[in-house]
């Protein structure tokens, strides 16, 4: 019988619950004997409606997506090193643009069959944005759609 599972996307975003995610999307892939691919978007669309609205402005918006950049490959580099560490190879992608349409779009090119997130952190300053986020992806996925919590989206080990 066919795996339900061959290849994985999760998705990371510096939250705690990002990499928990990616730790169980790991774990799953081992499990399975599935790929992984791990993305990071860079909210281009966020920071574009920032400086239409004057919050930021130009020079604020350039170096603003540089460090979201920044930040993104070292999350993909550490979403590596934890596969590496499980004796998995993970693809990482990074994507500019708004959220749900990159992870969407990139489920779709890959043909995901699942799509991995983290849950929104109860203390989290953006918690009904990233919330939104997270139904768009959820509502207009092409593939089931895993929102890990508990102990797994805290990042804490995943022990037998």
């Amino acid at each position: 019988m066919r795996s339900p599972l061959s290849k994985l996307l999760v998705v990371v975003n510096g939250s705690e619950s990002s990499i928990g995610a990616a730790r169980y999307a790991i774990s799953l892939a081992k499990a399975y004997r599935c790929s992984i691919c791990a993305v990071y978007v860079v909210d281009t669309a966020t920071i574009r409606q920032l400086a239409i609205s004057r919050i930021f402005v130009p020079d604020e918006s350039n170096e603003y997506e540089s460090s979201l950049e920044g930040s993104g490959r070292r999350l993909l580099g550490y979403v590596t090193e934890l596969a590496e560490a499980e004796g998995l190879k993970a693809e990482t992608v990074m994507r500019k643009g708004a959220i749900p349409a990159e992870v969407i779009g990139l489920a779709e090119e890959i043909e995901a069959d699942c799509i991995v997130i983290g849950e929104t952190e109860r203390k989290s300053a953006f918690k009904d944005a990233l919330m939104d986020v997270y139904m768009e992806i959820a509502s207009n996925s092409p593939c089931p759609v895993i929102i890990v919590r508990g102990k797994h989206a805290a990042g804490c080990s995943q022990e037998s």
